[in-house]
């Protein structure tokens, strides 16, 4: 029997909006049977991304045309079909037809005269730049707060387009900016380095690669086992270990270079994780932030005299990046981390834009003698 692309992409769209599911896993399980071709399974992600990413301005064409709330399902339908339309460049013909396929029988002409509206009715958006590019108002204000108005907006668009695939020299996929705080981390051949949230294991790989030796901890036993994975894949000098950033079971001064990758609201890395704009709150920023600050005050401890502490987060707000204190025992280092940061404040940050996602990362040396902790392995 063969499978039908846009009832698979239906069935994750469904998941996510009604179940809770996150893209970026259903979509991989919804393909890993293979049964779709390679062009079948691009079609799939990007109307599942693209539709999730789009939400807000793909209700906004449909609902000009409609009298009384849809179920909720045949809600999630009209929006699929309206991103084909509007977004996707989808052939009108089989847009429409093959999606009103997917409602039930009593439903589907009500589901082709809304879409063939859609077609038909060129559409007047409001002046609201959240509806026009899909976000809730309030990170449209948050990020025109953060970076201004025009480099807000510029974050807002290019955060709207699929995200690009970087591949490592060692075969490993990762963001650019992802690769960028690797190279900022500054490890040397020989150090002992501590990732301190490292799953899924890119960045402590990545650091790996420079012969240094990587502790790489997650409080999250799963996700440990996928740093385990990759560290296997990637035959990475890597130990992973499962522990709490919070409270850390290492020695005192044990580490030459400590990243703390910290969890965030993920505000510069929306197009990876569409879903996200519509789950993240504003409150979940001050949640985060004192977690942050519960992280670094237990990673400083375990710096060297003269060793290096890295923070970085995906995100683009000072609450959670650069209106952190500096550890007691530190100073800031202002060494340009690349080309490719811009300076904010003690700190550095990168816009979203065709190359990366949006980040932002902190550095601090302990003072006291450059020494190496004295250890064995």
């Amino acid at each position: 029997m063969t499978v039908n692309p846009r009832r698979v992409a239906y069935d994750c769209l469904v998941r996510i909006d009604h179940h809770g599911a996150y893209a970026n896993l259903v979509v991989p399980a919804a393909l890993a049977d293979g049964e779709l071709d390679l062009r079948d399974r691009g079609f799939v992600t990007d109307i599942v991304y693209g539709t999730t990413r789009m939400r807000r301005a793909c209700d906004a064409l449909v609902d000009r045309f409609l009298q009384r709330p849809p179920r909720p399902t045949i809600r999630t339908l009209l929006r699929m079909g309206a991103y084909q339309l509007h977004f996707a460049g989808t052939a009108a013909h089989g847009a429409v037809n093959e999606t009103v396929q997917l409602a039930p029988k009593a439903e589907r002409g009500f589901v082709n005269a809304v879409l063939r509206r859609v077609i038909r009715e060129p559409m007047e958006w409001s002046g609201s730049l959240g509806e026009v590019l899909s976000y809730p108002d309030w990170i449209v204000a948050a990020l025109r707060a953060e970076l201004g108005d025009d480099d807000g907006e510029l974050a807002l668009r290019a955060m709207n387009d699929p995200a690009v695939t970087h591949r490592r020299d060692d075969g490993y996929i990762q963001d650019t900016g992802s690769q960028w705080v690797v190279d900022a981390v500054g490890a040397q051949p020989g150090e002992r380095i501590l990732d301190l949230c490292a799953a899924p294991g890119g960045k402590a790989t990545g650091i790996a690669n420079r012969d240094a030796w990587v502790v790489a901890a997650d409080v999250n036993a799963a996700r440990v086992g996928l740093i385990a994975h990759n560290v296997r894949t990637l035959r990475s000098d890597v130990s992973p270990i499962v522990a709490d950033g919070t409270q850390p079971p290492f020695a005192v001064e044990s580490f030459d270079r400590v990243l703390i990758d910290a969890p965030c609201s993920g505000l510069g890395s929306l197009r990876r994780r569409p879903d996200a704009r519509w789950r993240i709150q504003p409150a979940d920023i001050h949640h985060l932030a004192g977690l942050q600050t519960q992280l670094l005050a237990a990673a400083a401890p375990l710096v060297r005299p003269g060793g290096t502490l890295v923070y970085s987060v995906c995100t683009l707000t000072a609450a959670e990046s650069v209106e952190h204190s500096t550890p007691v025992g530190f100073e800031v280092d202002t060494t340009s981390p690349g080309s490719a940061w811009h300076p904010w404040r003690h700190g550095w940050r990168l816009l979203p834009d065709d190359q990366s996602d949006g980040m932002t990362l902190v550095r601090w040396r302990k003072q006291g003698a450059d020494r190496r902790a004295d250890w064995s392995r």
